[in-house]
């Protein structure tokens, strides 16, 4: 974590500001012909939103405009806007203390992080999660409390539009906001970007489009462009009227890109009770925290020359150290034939080790790898905890697809990977367990890799991550029998097949033969699948 002093003051006051195109874009949504609107702009700055209401002459009856920051309140109250005030002060001590309500609702609210926020602010800001009964957690970020606390300062028929993080879509710390926008409103669209708006902080963002009319519907679009240049092309009226029903079920909303059609496809699965997620056959957890991977994960060389053999466990921390879904002794042999960190070290206690094992731990004390957080607060820093060998591996930052592994060699692993435990409950499946084998190939199907991108998030660069409790969602055509392609996958992949020739042979007999899909729902499920892949990698230029 940095220090407080160390960040910039834009970044603690969440600084980053919106483009004209974008504030122009939000305001001829909202307003939309109406002339009597009571605006608020929670987190004006220097008054981009102020700016393009006087420069296009949009009516209003009123303007509110909050800016904590001093210097650029008065920045915005330069503008000089009829029928406006400009507040300087914290908006979380505003909304807890105004009767004021509002049609409209513009704005960029500040990206903070909780470990930022002052004491006082973190006390009002949870304030505003009380009036909802929602949770606060220290995992939240400014954005969420000012959306949530923005909606409740609206009149019956309001609007928000806002530029936020698209971390709304899909992160885990945002599902309660999601599900509270759901209830909430009763439309809401949703802008996104092929093109980085703010290339200098690699944050993606969305512009978030909600109408609440007290109607019993709850309707929701997405719109992908590829830039803002592309806002300028949009009829703002065809947005009056999305189509997909909302899901409010769903732990995400990245299958919003998808069709009306897929979505219904989707949720059938979601409810169907024969399609079981992941967690019902295994558990899965992150990979060993070493607190310094360099000193105990190690190539031969080091095992060699420090006599480290009696300490030194098969390991693997890469993906490319992996060729298939097998991970097996001749693999981890080559890896450390290339001379790959593929040894992790597991020292016993300190009073146990003697000799040239000691010279290297004291080694790693000249370096002050034992006053490191992770290695400081052990009992004894050279005993790296949790460290365990699973049954299977999941790779958790991942291109293409994201691999699920056979751990055939035993091999141990940071957090990099995941580890997976077959469940033993011989209660499960009848009475005959989870079979490991069959788990791992009924993985590889075009309906799996979907879920994965449907349950993950993805980065800059069109990475996508699955965390442990998000890979545990993915849904699994687990069949025993399933065990008899693994060999065959295993073979194809160590070829250099690409991942389409194995989901045809894969989906054939996991997808058609054993679960009854039909072709059309078999080319649907993997166009799925595709079109959420190719939307992610386009991020990286793909």
């Amino acid at each position: 974590m940095k220090l407080i002093q160390n960040i910039s003051g834009e970044k603690l006051r969440g600084g980053f500001y919106t483009p004209s195109s974008i504030a122009n874009f939000i305001l001829r949504w909202a307003v939309n012909g109406n002339e009597n609107f009571d605006i608020l702009e929670p987190s004006c700055g220097d008054g981009i939103f102020l700016k393009e209401i006087k420069n296009n002459k949009f009516k209003y009856n009123s303007i509110t405009a909050i800016e904590i920051d001093k210097e650029e309140a008065n920045k915005s109250s330069k503008i000089n806007l009829l029928n406006t005030k400009i507040l300087n002060q914290d908006f979380y001590k505003y909304l807890n203390s105004t009767n004021d309500r509002f049609d409209l609702i513009v704005g960029n609210p500040p990206y903070i992080r909780y470990q930022y926020f002052l004491e006082e602010q973190r006390l009002e800001a949870e304030k505003i999660f009380e009036k909802t009964e929602l949770k606060y957690s220290k995992l939240m970020n400014a954005w969420v409390s000012f959306v949530i606390g923005c909606s409740l300062l609206l009149k019956r028929n309001g609007r928000i539009g806002f530029v936020i993080p698209a971390e709304l879509l899909q992160v885990s710390y945002a599902k309660q906001l999601r599900n509270f926008l759901s209830h909430f409103y009763n439309k809401i669209n949703i802008i996104s970007f092929r093109r980085l708006v703010f290339p200098k902080v690699q944050q993606e963002i969305i512009l978030l489009l909600c109408e609440k009319n007290e109607s019993e519907t709850h309707l929701i679009e997405h719109l992908e462009i590829e830039n803002t240049d592309g806002l300028e092309k949009i009829d703002v009226t065809q947005l009056k009227s999305p189509k997909k029903k909302i899901d409010f079920k769903s732990n995400k909303w990245t299958f919003y890109f998808l069709e009306q059609d897929e979505i219904n496809f989707i949720e059938k699965l979601f409810n169907q009770r024969e399609i079981k997620p992941m967690r019902y056959y295994a558990s899965i957890e992150v990979g060993m925290t070493t607190g310094d991977n360099k000193f105990f994960t190690v190539p031969s060389s080091t095992v060699k020359k420090y006599n480290l053999l009696a300490y030194s466990k098969p390991m693997v921390g890469r993906s490319v150290q992996v060729p298939s879904l097998i991970f097996n002794k001749k693999d981890w042999e080559k890896n450390v034939e290339l001379g790959a960190r593929a040894q992790f070290l597991y020292f016993p206690s300190i009073k146990e080790i003697k000799g040239k094992p000691l010279e290297y731990i004291k080694e790693g004390e000249s370096l002050g790898i034992n006053k490191g957080y992770k290695c400081g607060i052990r009992e004894e820093w050279q005993i790296v905890p949790s460290a365990w060998v699973s049954d299977a591996l999941f790779i958790r930052r991942n291109n293409i697809y994201p691999k699920l592994i056979v751990n055939e060699v035993g091999a141990y692993t940071t957090d990099t990977m995941h580890r997976v435990k077959i469940k033993k409950d011989t209660n499960l499946l009848n009475g005959k367990g989870v079979n490991l084998n069959a788990f791992v190939a009924s993985y590889y199907n075009s309906l799996s890799l979907a879920f994965a991108e449907i349950c993950g998030r993805s980065h800059g660069g069109g990475v996508l991550e699955l965390m442990p409790n998000e890979a545990e969602n993915i849904l699994l055509p687990y069949n025993e029998k399933n065990e008899d392609v693994l060999s065959e996958i295993d073979k194809m992949m160590r070829e250099g097949k690409n991942i389409d020739d194995i989901l045809k042979y894969t989906d054939k007999i996991i997808l058609k033969e054993r679960l009854g899909f039909s072709d059309k729902e078999i080319k649907l499920v993997n166009g799925i699948w595709k079109k959420l892949l190719q939307r992610r990698l386009a991020r990286n230029g793909h």
